[in-house]
């Protein structure tokens, strides 16, 4: 059975500022963009809390890192192994490795490489690596791709981290096109499920050809105009993991609004009778 996992961006109007990684075309170089949120909760302390409430393990998304000074990654890891929870996935949220330019796709190789090293150093089991932004149907950018995916599955490796990637942008929108890239790296890349990430009308047909890949899920509900969840959606796609004989994490995804620990609580409760606790 599945266990239960967080996700930052569930929390990321608790966490402080975001530091978001944009690409600047004037100076052909990422910049950093800032995005002030409250600070009710350190990452720091995130481990701690997240066992408080029963977690078993987290995913933190890369503009949450308010510092990658080694002191910095040094005391997260020890953090997490004080807690006695995982770091399963560092969620990189840049990168575009399907991106035409030699100059843009060099700099993001580098960039990539950097936050691996970064993974490694901070305990996480994964890093989750965007496969790219060209159209689905697009065979030769699924050949780049894979082959970019697979040079920084190499270098991961060396460093003790798992490269996975998402279904997640325009490449692996469908679920076609994810089983395309996964093939081209000869399943040596595994990928994330994220429930709202496909879109209707072949959603669960898409789900259900990428979960046996999966090494990763996460459960992010629809939402009415209200808040409210849309729990007969939910549960289906949990279904689906069921039949697929998933066993990961099952990663609570809320982003709606009001009280965001409230919110993951509604998403959790959906969820529970799928999961039990890791051993």
């Amino acid at each position: 059975m599945p266990y239960l996992s967080l996700s930052t961006w569930s929390l990321h109007r608790l966490l402080g500022t975001m530091y978001w990684t944009v690409w600047d075309e004037e100076e052909q170089k990422q910049k950093t963009v800032e995005q002030p949120q409250p600070h009710l909760l350190d990452l720091l302390d995130l481990p701690a809390e997240a066992a408080r409430r029963g977690f078993q393990a987290v995913e933190i998304c890369h503009f949450h890192f308010p510092s990658t000074a080694p002191d910095y990654l040094l005391a997260l890891k020890q953090a997490f192994s004080a807690s006695k929870i995982a770091l399963d996935t560092l969620l990189l949220d840049y990168g575009d490795l399907t991106n035409p330019s030699a100059t843009r796709a060099e700099s993001d190789m580098l960039f990539i490489r950097q936050w691996i090293s970064i993974a490694s150093a901070c305990g996480a089991r994964r890093i989750r690596v965007i496969a790219g932004e060209a159209a689905p149907t697009d065979e030769e950018a699924i050949r780049l791709s894979a082959s970019r995916l697979l040079e920084l599955e190499r270098f991961a490796a060396d460093s003790g981290v798992e490269l996975i990637t998402e279904n997640f942008k325009s490449l692996t929108s469908t679920g076609t096109s994810c089983l395309q890239l996964l093939e081209q790296t000869g399943r040596r890349i595994n990928i994330i499920a994220d429930f709202g990430n496909f879109k209707e009308p072949h959603k669960s047909d898409f789900l259900s050809m990428i979960l046996p890949f999966s090494v990763s899920v996460h459960a992010k509900a629809q939402y009415d105009a209200d808040g409210n969840l849309d729990r007969t959606e939910l549960e289906r796609c949990l279904r689906l993991v069921q039949e697929a004989g998933y066993e990961g994490p099952i990663v609570m995804i809320y982003d709606g609004p009001g009280d965001m620990w409230e919110g993951i609580e509604r998403v959790r409760e959906v969820v529970q009778p799928f999961i039990k606790m890791k051993d």
